[in-house]
């Protein structure tokens, strides 16, 4: 193999790569990033066994053949090296030599043969999807996705489709994430079917909706979930498992309703979490008339209090929540102010953008 490429788009797809590389080294090729040069171009690829990435980026080929090496290494010796220009050869004992200027590289492979096979797709079965849509949908259900490895079947983002509407549903036990769209191009998920998305795999996918403007093509088929724009293809293999039944986790009799300023209830929040333990992060709202007090305390720190004005004309309610929790929620939004639905002390609350139905958060209360 022996090609020569410009340093910026050598670059700019081992950079979109480095995220996927597995870095627990189970299996030693899966640090390594393929590497093929074919007529015009070459084609990187890398994969963790769950997400599979490829790109392509013109180059001028001399020869061609394919290796694998390790793929942050590669990135960092090409980060620095001192000239524009880049020669890379590799020959049969699967090393590879990268030059520029006056540096020389010598890098050990693996053969390329023992390099996971990137999945076929069908790429009739691709549909046009619209990226703002889908990167609002993952931006307000991301951060409820469960981190508990052992929860497999909530350590991901259920899509699932009915109709006209496409969903993205996210939870980790304590508070659940919901949204839906509405005239959606095209519903890519299998017919009357959720899928198990692994946060892994949609987090690189958003990654790439921010690298590139436009309309991507997304497919669903028995296994996978596909993405692909110009020469970047993502494939994740699916979840298995069943998701929790969110629709039996909203509440329908939260009959207390609140209108707050989005950017003062976040701002009240963030000052008064400052002082509550920093474990379970637990901060109390006192609702009454025209008016809501949170607060916090901890023995070993000392406590914070803070009033704000809402709307509000009901009985005095006081509950508490997780902090953390109602700020990651405020700062997905982008409405001045959100609504608040309750029922008691000890009932999950709904939290929704004002004069907006396609979201939905619920949060578990806490005890203090």
């Amino acid at each position: 193999m022996k090609f020569t490429i410009g340093k910026a788009d050598f670059i700019k797809v081992l950079q979109r790569i480095q995220g996927i590389v597995e870095k627990r080294n189970t299996m030693p090729i899966l640090a390594n990033v393929l590497l093929e040069a074919a007529p015009g171009k070459i084609n990187i690829m890398a994969t963790d066994l769950e997400v599979f990435i490829k790109d392509s980026s013109g180059a001028d080929i001399s020869e061609t053949g394919s290796v694998t090496v390790n793929a942050r290494k590669l990135f960092e010796i090409v980060k620095e090296l001192p000239s524009d220009t880049i020669d890379v050869t590799s020959g049969k004992d699967d090393k590879l030599t990268i030059k520029a200027g006056k540096a020389k590289f010598n890098i050990m492979g693996l053969p390329s043969k023992d390099f996971p096979v990137f999945p076929a797709i069908d790429e009739s079965k691709l549909e046009t999807i619209e990226s703002e849509n889908l990167k609002d949908m993952i931006d307000k259900t991301s951060f409820a996705v469960s981190t508990d490895e052992t929860r497999y079947n909530i350590n991901g983002f259920l899509l699932e489709k009915d109709d006209s509407k496409i969903r993205m549903v996210a939870t980790d036990g304590h508070r659940l994430a919901f949204i839906e769209k509405e005239d959606i191009k095209a519903v890519p998920a299998r017919e009357k079917e959720g899928v198990l998305l692994p946060r892994k795999g949609v987090m690189e996918m958003r990654k790439l909706l921010d690298e590139k403007e436009g309309n991507f093509q997304l497919g669903v088929t028995q296994k996978s979930a596909v993405m692909k724009k110009d020469n970047t293809v993502i494939s994740v293999r699916l979840l298995e498992g069943e998701f929790p039944d969110y629709k039996k986790v909203i509440p329908k009799d939260n009959n207390k309703e609140v209108i707050a300023d989005r950017i003062l209830l976040l701002s009240s929040l963030k000052r008064v979490s400052i002082l509550s333990s920093d474990k379970i992060k637990g901060v109390k709202f006192s609702f009454s008339k025209g008016k809501l007090v949170v607060s916090s305390s901890s023995p070993d720190i000392g406590e914070a209090v803070e009033e704000i004005d809402i709307q509000y004309g009901e009985e005095d309610i006081e509950i508490a929540f997780n902090a953390r929790y109602f700020i990651d929620m405020l700062e997905a939004l982008e409405e001045d102010q959100v609504r608040v639905e309750l029922k008691d002390s000890l009932s999950p609350g709904i939290l929704k953008p004002f004069g907006s139905e396609e979201y939905t958060y619920i949060i578990m209360p806490m005890r203090l």
